[in-house]
């Protein structure tokens, strides 16, 4: 049909993976015939993260690639609405530049979407044969451990609520994002959770989560408070 997909890829010093990650979307829209544009919003990244990214826009072309820089680091939450104000696309995809998630569950996520006309499709690494790679037993208890306390909280009715690999219709992200108080860690929870509150259907689809390759994990103890205050934050307003 004449849908368009947009991808809003927020980097911070990424420049090892993000010509991988830009080649394989290319790669994986090219291959299923679907229209599509890639938005990079680079957070001042020190390492010359944009750097590459203008030379990706030079080989790809600049109705692919757009690259949308900020001065400096300003949250995950703020970088989608920026790289949404951008988007051309009735459909947005949002995933992680550091090739933890692999494009190539993206055309399931388009099918999923298609088959249960869908507001948002979800990457799952809590249901069905998807998975978790790389992470040591402390990463793997935090993340279960988070979505274990949120699913009793808050009963959101999906299984994996602080990924970010997730497919929206644009109206819906817009809409959600004019909800959503939360920033960092927070925010793809309460992404969810709004969006059972405003009636939105939510379908899933499992995937396999790598461990970045390249780089260091942004995951620290300040993550960690933050995303207990954010939970608890949503429990007392939901």
């Amino acid at each position: 049909g004449g849908d368009k997909f947009s991808v809003l890829l927020p980097t911070y010093n990424e420049r090892e993976n993000l010509p991988l990650v830009v080649w394989l979307l290319a790669r994986t829209f090219q291959d299923s015939g679907k229209d599509f544009e890639i938005i990079i919003i680079d957070d001042g990244s020190p390492d010359g993260t944009q750097e590459i990214a203008e030379q990706l826009e030079k080989i790809y072309g600049s109705d692919k690639i757009l690259l949308r820089p900020r001065a400096s680091k300003l949250g995950l939450g703020t970088a989608y609405i920026h790289g949404m104000k951008h988007a051309t696309g009735n459909f947005i995809v949002i995933m992680d530049a550091d090739l933890s998630h692999h494009p190539k569950f993206i055309p399931e996520f388009i099918r999923m979407q298609k088959e249960g006309n869908f507001d948002i499709v979800s990457g799952t690494r809590y249901k069905g044969n998807g998975g978790v790679y790389g992470w040591d037993l402390k990463r793997k208890l935090i993340s279960r451990g988070a979505n274990f306390l949120t699913q009793v909280l808050l009963r959101p009715g999906a299984s994996d609520l602080t990924g970010s690999f997730r497919l929206y219709r644009k109206e819906v992200l817009e809409k959600l994002m004019e909800k959503c108080v939360s920033k960092g860690y927070v925010f793809q929870m309460e992404m969810i959770v709004r969006a059972r509150q405003l009636g939105y259907t939510i379908g899933e689809v499992p995937i396999s989560f790598v461990d970045r390759v390249y780089g260091e994990s942004k995951l620290g103890g300040n993550e960690i408070v933050s995303f207990l205050k954010g939970l608890l934050t949503l429990f007392a307003t939901t």
